[in-house]
């Protein structure tokens, strides 16, 4: 423990010194962590190279970040909002659809694009072996720099500057990959009972196991693809073992994660029960047609910007949030 202690302080100071340094000599992709956020890392019990684990939602427009603490366990270190979106609330389903992935997806430290268009990238890793086995395609699906979607998570230079540092300490730690849980909204009962009638539901259930494994333990769920489905908690070993379109081994949640999946069930039920029919969410009839011209109305349907940035992530009136040197003033 002493010498972990060391080793973070030590890390720490070597962020402070750099700090003090002339930014314009660091390449985007090798500058430090803030010395703001490597504090808070430090009296959150984390490392500034432990591992983390990236949660995405998009009804809130929200991307956090979660940092392994010294007991094991993944505590939130950061929230973060998403500059923009594109499509509606749904799994992507093919090349050219705009829609931005829904599902659990890896990271791995060739995954990492410091040569993006968009400051700086960071791939998704889809299609996920799910979406290969369900016919789904696409490809450089992105979390990015910039505050224009067509298909990926647009974050602000700044926020993206930080995320990318974020998992290149991690892997400079040790982590050989890290976790993506990408959803269309935030899985409780209540938004669970306001999306029942869309026809992606069954899906999101599905995708409501992982979440409630993680919320419950804090520690990411081993994630298998089986008879063309998601399946959570078993072991490393048996998930590595299955055939996307093969048959799955019986599943049994833990006790605990079982017992708020089937509560977080009951209570979405009693709510949509008393739920008038104008309280239910209502999907968008927009699609966009691979191939169709995009008309700015087209656009505009299909992209959900944070208020106050252009699509190049330039603050209207302001500041571009996009240079490095800015996340030192």
């Amino acid at each position: 423990m002493i010498v972990r202690r060391f080793a973070t302080a030590a890390a720490l100071a070597a962020l402070m010194t750099v700090s003090a340094c002339k930014y314009e000599d660091l390449a985007p992709e090798n500058a430090p962590l803030p010395p703001d956020l490597a504090r808070a890392i430090q009296a959150s019990s984390m490392g500034v190279n432990s591992p983390i684990l990236v949660r995405l939602f998009k009804e809130e427009s929200e991307l956090e970040i979660w940092k392994q603490k010294t007991d094991g366990t993944y505590a939130l270190l950061k929230t973060y909002e998403i500059c923009a979106w594109s499509g509606k609330l749904g799994p992507k389903q093919k090349e050219g659809d705009r829609q931005a992935p829904e599902g659990f997806y890896t990271v791995t430290p060739a995954q990492l694009n410091p040569k993006s268009n968009y400051h700086l990238a960071i791939n998704m890793g889809y299609p996920n072996a799910y979406d290969r086995a369900n016919g789904r395609t696409g490809s450089h699906l992105m979390i990015h720099g910039s505050c224009n979607s067509s298909g990926c998570y647009a974050m602000d230079d700044e926020q993206v500057q930080e995320i990318y540092t974020l998992a290149r300490y991690s892997f400079d730690g040790g982590q050989r990959a890290f976790q993506i849980q990408a959803y269309p909204f935030r899985m409780t009962p209540k938004n669970m009972a306001r999306h029942k009638n869309s026809d992606h539901y069954g899906f999101w259930q599905m995708l409501k196991k992982g979440s409630d494994y993680f919320e419950t333990t804090h520690l990411p769920p081993n994630v298998g693809v089986c008879e063309r489905q998601y399946i959570f908690d078993q072991t490393a070993e048996t998930v590595a073992g299955l055939s996307p379109a093969g048959p799955c081994p019986t599943v049994e949640m833990p006790h605990v994660v079982a017992a708020k999946h089937q509560a977080d069930q009951a209570a979405a039920e009693e709510i949509a029960a008393r739920m008038a029919p104008s309280e239910f969410a209502t999907s968008t009839t927009f699609s966009y047609r691979t191939g169709q011209p995009m008309t700015a109305e087209a656009y505009a349907q299909e992209q959900h910007r944070r208020e106050g940035y252009d699509r190049d992530g330039k603050r209207i009136g302001g500041r571009k949030g996009g240079s490095i040197f800015s996340l030192f003033e």
